[in-house]
């Protein structure tokens, strides 16, 4: 079946989308979500505030957008750090990679406050659930793969708990980013090296 070419109309809404979402993630690193308002959000995006409302109901639909978009980002670099020939070297780049105007890469900012956030808004703690959910799924799915087809060949529950392991490595990855930008690279490739031996050991 033929997907029909998107019209010109909506080329242009997913331009104005995609410009009004680069202006809000802009303003959510350096205000907050809670501090940058729509005001702020127009000014960085160029545009009215009344033309916003066109493409987003309001500030709440932008931050869950904006997450949709930062947890999209996070998924295909679990992807790839799955299909790395080294994955010591793959967590690595994807660490340097954390806040270095990579537009491919999640804010650690933005991570943080869509931690927070999501302690005070249900909407966007369901948002980040399902999220973590499908990539725990994901991960699981990959430890218990017969290692001839790229796995490492755990027993489900296994791979289940060492998922949920390397979850919250990477997410501790991502706060050490912030707290020491300055690491001991020596000392971090061997606690990496260390971390993955035992999540990937059967």
């Amino acid at each position: 079946m033929t997907t029909a070419a998107p019209t010109k109309a909506e080329i242009r809404k997913q331009a104005q989308c995609e410009r009004i979402l680069a202006a809000a993630h802009e303003c959510f690193v350096r205000y907050g979500f809670h501090n940058a308002s729509m005001a702020s959000i127009a000014e960085a995006a160029d545009m009215s505030p009344g033309l916003i409302y066109r493409y987003f109901e309001n500030k709440n639909a932008i931050i869950l957008a904006i997450i949709e978009q930062q947890l999209d980002i996070t998924r295909q670099r679990i992807r790839e750090l799955r299909s790395a020939e080294d994955l010591c070297e793959g967590i690595i780049e994807y660490y340097d990679k954390q806040d270095c105007g990579d537009p491919d890469s999640m804010s650690t900012a933005l991570f943080l406050e869509m931690s927070a956030e999501a302690t005070r808004d249900e909407e966007i703690a369901q948002a980040i659930r399902r999220f973590d959910n499908m990539v725990r799924q994901e991960a699981t799915d990959w430890l218990a793969r017969d290692p001839a087809e790229g796995g490492h060949g755990l027993p489900k529950d296994v791979a289940r708990a060492r998922a949920l392991a390397l979850n919250l490595f990477i997410e501790g990855l991502k706060a050490r980013k912030t707290r020491e930008p300055d690491i001991d690279r020596e000392c971090l490739l061997k606690a990496v090296k260390m971390i993955v031996s035992t999540l990937t050991r059967s």
